[in-house]
């Protein structure tokens, strides 16, 4: 199989959201069709709400009236999705489904990439690419969820706080 599965939106009745994914998952078991749809999701977050002075932690849907499909369209996998009961189509023009960018996938948090460091704040990094490659400063932040570092370089004598991108600087071991 060449084609790479990609991300899709399918809009489905409104309440229909999991009754919709769950049927996804059991024609692809029932098919053996996994490598073309790949994975489905519903995406939720969990908030804390108040009712009658007590809170409590609820799981809401991000965006109501959508399943993400994980998938590659060929005929076969885009009539099994479409025919699923509660589905009112893909997102898309027409009938052709449009696949989400990668920029929608990580704003969405569809797709969660592990991000493994070889450096933790107060290790002392090299700065591999941009406008200050080769100098060496001393990590203070990590923000592995917008893949950003703080780093302390010397420069004229000064230390200067920079925020790099975590591509942007390597472990000194």
């Amino acid at each position: 199989m060449s084609e790479e599965a990609k991300w899709y939106v399918v809009h489905t009745y409104s309440g229909y959201e999991n009754k919709v994914a769950s049927s996804i998952e059991n024609a692809v078991e029932n098919r053996k069709l996994h490598d073309l749809i790949q994975e489905v999701k519903v995406p939720t977050e969990t908030v804390v709400e108040v009712k009658d002075n007590k809170k409590r932690e609820v799981e809401r849907k991000i965006f109501p009236s959508y399943v993400l499909v994980k998938m590659v369209v060929t005929d076969e996998s885009w009539y099994v999705v479409r025919n699923i009961r509660g589905v009112t189509g893909f997102v898309g023009p027409g009938s052709k489904p449009i696949p989400l960018t990668d920029e929608e996938v990580a704003r969405f948090k569809v797709e969660v990439k592990e991000v493994v460091l070889d450096f933790q704040v107060g290790d002392s990094v090299r700065v591999s690419d941009g406008y200050l490659e080769g100098f060496i400063g001393v990590v203070n932040s990590i923000d592995t969820d917008k893949g950003t570092v703080k780093v302390t370089v010397s420069m004229m004598g000064k230390d200067v706080p920079v925020e790099l991108e975590l591509e942007q600087v390597e472990s000194l071991d």
